[in-house]
């Protein structure tokens, strides 16, 4: 049997006095009522809607005036949950508004539906295949795609890709994927999406302890990102080519596994130190970046949550953006301004290149003692894999991926946060 709906609308008066002073929600026999400031309204009802689900109804209906596309999508992120099933009835929309709310449900929660898959149910062949499934139901017979896997990464000098996932005895997988609308194999590449896909992390012999380690299958979070982004994109209308390389491999500890002091030989000549096993999402995504700046591209973006360090700077409230274009960077804080989503640009400068030393290697995978910056170091060490670093790069250390514990406006989980400003930047340049 269905339960009845819980009615929930919107009012810019305030709610009476026995509510408490400036209260934002209050109820009645009717159902709730959301009650908005003049400004920062979409947060008001982000964390309303949590309060709501907080009290266990499963079933609501928007109604009243006030309910559009973003408001809409505000009060779903709120209350929206990884566990138990929720029902909205959504207030009419506008055709081109409710296509949009459609769209956003289903790339956006299947971003968040993936990253909350247990490590065991989401190995690094599966996040491959599901990121396949995604694109090719919103791109049809425009994605092609090639799925390098196990010991055919090393065949092909994958390196870093093949040591990190050579430990488990889930098989370390590299998807490249190439979305053509135009249908000329010539056409140039707009722009490379990499991912880093780590599908669980234990940090190697530089092994996490359980508290950090808990969270760790979601360290897929940036494959996911860039994946959700371009299905976005496309299913937008996107006309230009795009290549995507989702880096995926899980951490762990094993006889295989790689050690502190080995050192990796890239294609592109670089020679690297492994001094921290649990610096590995770099190692991975140095193979992606490689690839991609094969593809001479006019943007690079990369996409991972790489960095304890970025997070102690910005929590999970921000993505740390990082590059050293510096219109490039503003276009994109521009798109995320847009998209009412939380972007912070941390520090990237030529001199984070250089501390990265090592005594056998041209680079350490992680900064010498003297250093602290680490997500900046981390990015530093990136752009050694890109071409052409200087211009078209953008990093993205993706701290907003995931909450370990519920706020006042998320659940436990994922948020999704960053897909959207990614496509609509892909789509800002789109022909």
């Amino acid at each position: 049997m269905t339960s009845e709906a819980m009615q929930i609308s919107l009012s810019t008066q305030p709610a009476d006095a026995r509510w408490g002073e400036k209260a934002s929600l209050s109820a009645n026999e009717q159902g709730f009522t959301i009650h908005l400031p003049e400004t920062a309204a979409l947060g008001i009802i982000q964390r309303a809607a949590r309060k709501i689900d907080g009290q266990g109804i499963k079933h609501v209906k928007l109604v009243g005036e006030g309910w559009d596309l973003e408001t809409s999508w505000a009060f779903w992120q709120g209350y929206r949950a990884p566990k138990g099933k929720r029902t909205v009835e959504w207030a009419p929309l506008e055709e081109a508004q409710c296509k949009a709310l459609d769209l956003r449900l289903k790339v956006v929660d299947w971003v968040r539906d993936t990253i909350n898959l247990p490590a065991e149910d989401l190995g690094p062949e599966q996040l491959a295949t599901r990121a396949v499934d995604l694109l090719h139901d919103v791109g049809g017979n425009a994605i092609s795609y090639r799925i390098t896997k196990g010991e055919d990464l090393r065949d092909q000098n994958y390196i870093g890709l093949h040591t990190v996932g050579r430990g488990s005895e889930r098989q370390p997988v590299l998807l490249a994927l190439d979305f053509n609308p135009t249908g000329n194999p010539d056409a140039p590449v707009f722009a490379c999406l990499v991912g880093k896909g780590i599908t669980f992390d234990s940090g190697g012999y530089s092994l996490k302890p359980s508290g950090f380690m808990d969270s760790m299958k979601s360290d897929m979070g940036g494959a996911a990102l860039v994946t959700g982004a371009l299905a976005l994109a496309i299913a937008q209308g996107l006309t230009r080519r795009v290549k995507l390389y989702l880096c995926c491999a899980d951490n762990m500890v094993s006889g295989n596994a790689f050690r502190l002091g080995d050192i990796l030989r890239y294609r592109n000549g670089k020679t690297v130190e492994v001094m921290n096993t649990d610096a590995e999402g770099r190692l991975v995504l140095a193979d992606g970046l490689i690839d991609a700046s094969a593809q001479a591209p006019q943007w690079i973006i990369d996409c991972a949550t790489l960095t304890g360090t970025a997070k102690t700077a910005l929590g999970n409230d921000y993505h740390a953006l990082f590059s050293f274009d510096d219109a490039f960077a503003e276009r994109l804080l521009t798109s995320a301004k847009q998209e009412n989503e939380p972007f912070w640009r941390l520090p990237l400068e030529a001199f984070h290149r250089s501390q990265l030393p090592s005594s056998f290697a041209e680079l350490n995978n992680v900064a010498g003692a003297a250093h602290s910056a680490g997500a900046s170091t981390a990015a530093a060490f990136l752009s050694h894999f890109v071409s052409s670093y200087q211009k078209g790069w953008l990093h993205i250390d993706c701290s907003a991926t995931y909450r370990k514990g519920a706020v006042e406006q998320w659940a436990t989980g994922a948020t999704g946060l960053g897909v959207r400003t990614l496509a609509n930047l892909l789509l800002s340049e789109s022909e």
